[in-house]
This record gives C-alpha cells, sequence and structure tokens, in this order.
C-alpha cells in the first residue's frame, strides 16, 4: 500500500503538499496538435494521482494552447476534486502590456478552472527583461490586490535564465513564498542550480523543481547510461534514478512530474513512497556523477552560459542556442529541440542565422569557443538550413564601430 510523502514551504508552515506533484504541460493529446488533450485519458490521470496522494496540480495559461487549464477544470468540478488539491497556475508575463492586464489574464484564467481561487499563482517564466515588467507595470501589487480578494492565496515565480538573475528576483521582493526552477541531476549548474535552490532557502523560501527528467529525456537512456546504473547493487530503472536525486535535497518541497499515463502515475508515485531528503548516498551520487560526465562527453559546444557575449548586436541568443545544440546532441532529441528552435528563435529573429560573423563576441568567451563555427553548426543541426550569415560589405566595421567590447572575463 502506498503513502504519499509530504513537505512543507518554509513560509507556509500549516500547507503539507505532496511530494509528487502532476505537471500538466505535457498531456496526453489524440493528434500532433497540443489543443488536442485526449480529456478521458488525462481524467484517469488526474483520478489515480489524487487515489495516489497527490495534491498539487501545475498548469499554465498557455500549455496545450490553453485547453490544459480548461481540461483540468473540468476534470476537478466533475469529481468535485477541487477542494482535495492545490491548483497552481501562471501569469502569461510576455502577454501583459499594462498593470490592467495582470487582473484581466488572472479572471480569464479562473473562468477557465472553473474556479473562484487558485492556490499557488506564480509569474510565469521570469527573466531579466520580463523581472523588469512585472516592476514596471506593478505585478506585485496587482498579486497582493488578488490575495486580498481572494483570488490566489499564495505567490511565487517560475524562472528561466541565468543565476545572478534569480537572485536578484529573489531579493527583489520579500515576501515571495515559492518559486518553481528546472532541476534535475544534469542541470545542478544550469540556469538557478543548486545554488539557486540554497539561495532561495536561506530567505525562507521553498522551490518547486521542473523538468526532473528534462522533458522525458532523463527516462528514455541510452545503453551506456543503463550500463553505468547496472553497476549499482539494486535494480533501478533510469526515470527512478533522476526522481531520487531531486526528491534528496530538502529545499524541493515538490517535483513536478510531466506524467502521460495511468502507469506513470503510479509507477512515479512508488519512487515518491519510498524517496526521502538527504537519503542519496556516496555511492548513488558516484553513479549519477558517471551518468552525468557521460551525457556532458556528448556536447558540441564547451559553453558554460555565463552570457559574456551578450548582446549580440545582430539580435542572436547564443548561450541558449548552445544550450539546445548541446541538448540535442547529448539526449538525441534533435527534432524535439530542432522544432523549439525554429518556433521560439529563428521565427522571433534570434536564431543563429541571424548572425553575420562581426566577430565582437569572440573575445568575450572565457572559454575561447569559435561562436561564429559553432552557431553555424548549431543551425545546420538543429534547423538543417544553410549557413549563418556572412557580414554585408562594411557591416563588420560599422558594428565595430557601435558595440564597445570589453575585454574577455568582465561581467556578464
Amino acid at each position: 500500500m502506498l503513502s504519499m510523502h509530504y513537505r512543507r514551504f518554509p513560509k507556509i508552515e500549516k500547507t503539507e503538499v505532496s511530494a509528487l506533484g502532476l505537471g500538466c504541460m505535457r498531456l496526453p493529446t489524440l493528434s500532433d496538435d497540443p489543443s488536442s488533450v485526449d480529456e478521458a485519458k488525462t481524467e484517469a490521470m488526474a483520478l489515480a494521482a489524487v487515489e495516489a496522494g497527490v495534491n498539487y496540480f501545475d498548469t499554465a495559461y498557455p500549455y496545450h494552447k490553453g485547453e490544459s487549464e480548461a481540461v483540468i477544470g473540468r476534470i476537478l468540478k466533475k469529481h468535485s476534486l477541487r477542494d482535495r488539491v492545490f491548483l497552481a497556475t501562471k501569469s502569461p508575463t510576455w502577454l501583459i502590456e499594462a498593470e490592467a492586464d495582470w487582473e484581466r489574464y488572472l479572471d480569464i484564467q479562473l473562468e477557465r478552472l472553473g474556479t473562484d481561487h487558485i492556490d499557488f499563482y506564480l509569474f510565469h517564466a521570469l527573466s531579466a527583461a520580463r523581472w523588469e515588467k512585472v516592476k514596471k507595470l506593478r505585478g506585485l501589487a496587482a498579486f497582493e490586490r488578488a490575495r486580498k480578494e481572494g483570488k490566489i492565496g499564495h505567490i511565487g515565480f517560475s524562472f528561466h535564465d541565468r543565476l545572478p538573475v534569480f537572485k536578484e528576483i529573489i531579493d527583489g521582493y520579500p515576501d515571495w513564498e515559492f518559486c518553481q526552477v528546472q532541476y534535475n541531476y544534469m542541470d545542478v549548474n544550469y540556469q538557478a542550480g543548486t545554488e539557486g535552490l540554497q539561495y532561495a532557502a536561506l530567505r525562507g523560501i521553498g522551490t518547486i523543481a521542473m523538468e526532473p527528467l528534462r522533458g522525458g529525456s532523463l527516462a528514455r537512456s541510452p545503453i551506456p547510461i543503463r550500463d553505468i546504473f547496472a553497476k549499482y547493487e539494486k535494480p533501478r530503472l533510469p526515470a527512478e534514478w533522476a526522481l531520487r536525486f531531486v526528491w534528496d535535497r530538502q529545499e524541493v518541497v515538490t517535483l513536478l512530474s510531466g506524467m502521460g499515463s495511468v502507469d506513470q502515475v503510479w509507477e512515479n508515485a512508488a519512487i515518491a513512497d519510498a524517496a526521502r531528503a538527504n537519503s542519496v548516498t556516496k555511492a548513488e551520487r558516484d553513479i549519477l556523477a558517471s551518468a552525468r560526465e557521460f551525457y556532458r562527453s556528448r556536447e558540441k559546444v564547451t559553453c558554460t552560459g555565463c552570457g559574456y557575449c551578450a548582446p549580440c548586436p545582430s539580435g542572436v541568443a547564443i548561450p541558449d542556442i548552445f544550450e539546445l545544440h548541446n541538448s540535442a546532441s547529448m539526449f538525441d532529441t534533435h527534432k524535439d529541440r530542432g522544432s523549439w528552435y525554429r518556433s521560439a528563435y529563428v521565427s522571433a529573429g534570434t536564431g543563429a542565422d541571424r548572425c553575420v560573423r562581426c566577430g565582437l563576441c569572440l573575445p568575450k568567451c572565457p572559454q575561447g569557443i569559435a561562436i561564429p563555427d559553432r552557431l553555424e553548426e548549431a543551425h545546420r543541426a538543429l534547423a538543417g538550413g544553410p549557413s549563418v550569415g556572412a557580414p554585408t560589405a562594411g557591416a563588420s566595421a560599422a558594428l565595430s564601430s557601435s558595440v564597445k567590447v570589453p575585454p574577455a572575463g568582465d561581467g556578464a
């Protein structure tokens, strides 16, 4: 008989949250169209999750083109489950253009979810630019009003940027109650990373871990990884190794798993039943370190994501592109990463195809990466397109005269 493990946020001491949370970004679908959510399968998953003791459901405004919130809302209402789960969703910060928009989108989400309140409400995917928008358009004041009106319960944010930005956001508002970051055994130094977990914890802020399986990549492990795990005395599937690693962190209150079937719900619940904080042994850490080393050996670019190369005068998102290129190489996910690259970067004018080989990034890189050459390789691998651009006559000179290049190693 399973017995779900529960944890508490430091600032929300009376609330027990299941160690396993239901992530609703990758619900089963009826076709390749993300909006075609298979509601019957999702319903079965949600019911199984509640039966297993899961009491935290996480969704967001854009998931499944808006259908995730609507489907979850209908399921909770149909089975009278609203009072049995904590419902979390996120404000679409990129769509906010005026202060009144915070409340307008919140009301849309409340209607979609069929509820009069959201337990955990987040600023979605904060970055340096979006944090400035939150401050400029008084997002925090809007959230506080919504909390006073009873529309939301607890205020937090999800994060996608570099560690210094994470620390700035944490320190920028004294009443954060929780944060949500990408964390798994491959990403201990990526974005917020382990240092970010610890930094938040020192300020009484509990963390929700997303992407514990890196979008499923850590569960679909190649034979060499399975051989590494087979060296351990107890047989475990790759997914269990990854989930146990995250749950070992006492700073993590709940882990969001984007489960796609009832079987996966029960499998993950069984792992949650056995996992505890500070329980991973040195032998297990050594096994995980070997797995990490294998994956890292497949990286194409030795980029650390320091951001010293930014800003690119042509707008190329250099560190992001290298991370996508490395991820696709490590996990053989070129189709998935390539689709995201084309939609999120090339279409937005920040893809590697915008590189004009001005060379301004080269002296900035502490790793000595031949950035234009590696961008060309990344673009070919991810988009299958032509080479990145060459500067037109006088372009390099014009760019060089308009942009000051700091010595390598100066601040990001």
